[in-house]
């Protein structure tokens, strides 16, 4: 056997949500920071992603997050999550899995009952802190970046649902925030697949209607994803965030999460010391807490911190046989949906 290249994975899911951790087999990514590497993922070299994702070696409902050596100073490690459609700059979920198997797999020291862990992400730095016991990541609070609203309220001529309102808001990438009762849905597994395909197709018709662009971060300029919610009472939120090419966040999702918390904060339905619970499609939940107000480029923004666990389930070593003819990955219709032939 000759294996033209070979990657080591840690196989760990949030709340459901699988989020595998490269763990060895890269060297490095061209780029001075970590934006400039997720960048060039997705501008000039997508192979890694496609390797690792696409079948016949990965499938639509998972991410696959790249650790990389840091950029910055500060941090302890930086990472990238690779998904169906493209490199991504932070995710809540994935970025739980990466702490959980840095800390369970001794990549880094575990200190027990707390061990601070500081990611560098493309979308800025990630300070994480999680409860150790007996050898294991019990839960991970994440200070996640600032989070901030672009637009509240705005309307979107829909072909499925007619005009709608949502609200544009930044927590790590921009969402679509969308009240689901808007589309005749409910939150629940047995809509799963209703939603993913409505959230996909709104998530197209909202970035041809709005424009978006996060005043630091060139590279971040569109709506990433559609997050449906629902209001169950006072501090509890439902949540149903949609990826493209068609699936749902089985996790609550943090980076939306931090998003929704913006856009209540922006409405005066919470303040500094309040938490939050979303709620995700499978019963999940992530714990978020508004822990202060700050600035993005002259804009109001607050600080999110949220908490939730994951569990690292096995290892996994992957190869590239030279000959083998699907080494560059593809995806089928009847599971990856007709927009992402390949």
């Amino acid at each position: 056997m000759r294996w033209s290249k070979t990657l080591q994975l840690a196989e760990v899911h949030c709340e459901g949500e699988i989020g595998k951790v490269i763990t060895g087999g890269v060297i490095g990514v061209p780029g001075a920071t970590m934006l400039d590497k997720m960048n060039y993922i997705n501008e000039v070299d997508d192979s890694l992603r496609r390797l690792v994702v696409l079948e016949p070696r990965g499938c639509l409902q998972m991410s696959v997050n790249l650790l990389l050596p840091p950029t910055r100073p500060e941090a302890d490690a930086g990472f990238i999550v690779l998904q169906a459609d493209k490199a991504h700059p932070m995710s809540g979920s994935n970025c739980i899995c990466v702490v959980t198997a840095l800390l369970e797999l001794g990549m880094m020291p575990m200190q027990e009952p707390l061990t601070t862990v500081v990611l560098d992400t493309p979308a800025g730095l990630v300070t994480a802190r999680a409860s150790c016991e007996n050898g294991r990541c019990v839960g991970v609070s994440l200070d996640m970046v600032p989070s901030f609203v672009e637009r509240l309220e705005v309307s979107i001529d829909t072909a499925e649902f007619g005009t709608i309102k949502a609200d544009i808001a930044f927590g790590g990438v921009y969402y679509a925030l969308i009240d689901v009762a808007q589309t005749g849905l409910s939150i629940a597994p047995e809509h799963a697949r209703e939603l993913a395909t409505a959230g996909v197709a709104l998530r197209e018709q909202i970035n041809r209607q709005v424009r978006v662009q996060h005043p630091e971060l060139k590279a971040v300029n569109e709506v990433a994803y559609v997050m449906f919610r629902h209001r169950l009472d006072q501090h509890t939120w439902q949540t149903c965030t949609t990826l493209p090419p068609g699936r749902v966040d089985r996790s609550p999702c943090g980076t939306g999460s931090s998003a929704n918390l913006a856009t209540l904060s922006a409405r005066g339905l919470v303040s500094t010391g309040d938490q939050l619970v979303s709620r995700s499609t499978i019963g999940g939940e992530f714990r978020v807490e508004l822990l202060g107000n700050t600035e993005v480029a002259g804009r109001p923004a607050v600080l999110p911190r949220v908490t939730g666990r994951a569990w690292l389930y096995g290892l996994q070593q992957l190869g590239v046989d030279p000959d083998d003819p699907l080494s560059a990955g593809f995806m089928l219709s009847d599971t990856w949906g007709p927009a992402f032939p390949g």
